[in-house]
Order: structure tokens, then sequence, then C-alpha cells
């Protein structure tokens, strides 16, 4: 994985709810003249991030400054880039609510859209 200055978001623009939010972020991002750059793992961008698409499909991936996060963990960094979304962060990054975040993320929320998107791909 090379090494960003700014933070870069690795999402599936072919998911609906990915690409409806992610694409929310980027708007923002670029309103507010923010670094953050947004690769749509369905296009050349993918070869940047040592994953392959079964991977990056599987859950949202974020790198800042240098490291490499994925699911809430990446979601929470994402949101500290964001002057708006900064609150979200904070409450999100709590212990007890980010273990249960967490919890419903990986076995909940991104195996079901995982799911959706395996269906979409097969027709």
């Amino acid at each position: 994985m090379e090494k960003y200055e700014t933070t870069a978001v690795l999402f599936n623009a072919d998911c609906p709810v990915c690409n409806f939010e992610i694409t929310h972020y980027a708007d923002y991002a670029k309103t507010n003249g923010l670094p953050i750059r947004f690769d749509d793992l369905n296009s050349d961008a993918l070869a940047n991030w040592n994953l392959t698409a079964d991977q990056a499909a599987r859950r949202l991936y974020v790198v800042h400054n240098g490291t490499l996060t994925s699911g809430i963990e990446a979601f929470i960094v994402l949101w500290r880039q964001m002057p708006r979304y900064r609150w979200l962060a904070r409450i999100v990054g709590l212990p007890v609510i980010k273990q249960i975040s967490a919890l419903l993320y990986d076995y909940v929320a991104a195996p079901l859209i995982y799911r959706w998107h395996l269906r979409r791909q097969r027709g």
C-alpha cells in the first residue's frame, strides 16, 4: 500500500447502499476542500490498495497517515477527517458503543451488504 498524504477511502460504487453513503461523504469533502480521496474498487485504483476486489467488497477500507483500517474503525477515521461528523466519530469511538457498533457492522450490516453484492453480480 503506498502512503498517502491525504485520507483515502476504498468503496464499492456498484453497491447502492455504499455508493449512496460514500457519495455523500465525497460531496461533503469536495465542497469543504478536505483532502480525502475516494477510490471505487471497480476502477484501476484498486491496484493501489493491495486488496482483491472480493476483500474490498466485504467492508469499508480507509488509509490515513499510511495506516490501513477497515470496518467501524475505518468509519471512525473517515468521520474524524470531516468536521460535520467528528461528533459521530467521538460517540461511535466510545468503548462500549464501538464494540457494539463493530459487532453489528461485522456480523450484520457488512455480511448482508456483501451477500447483496454477490447476488447483483450473479445477475
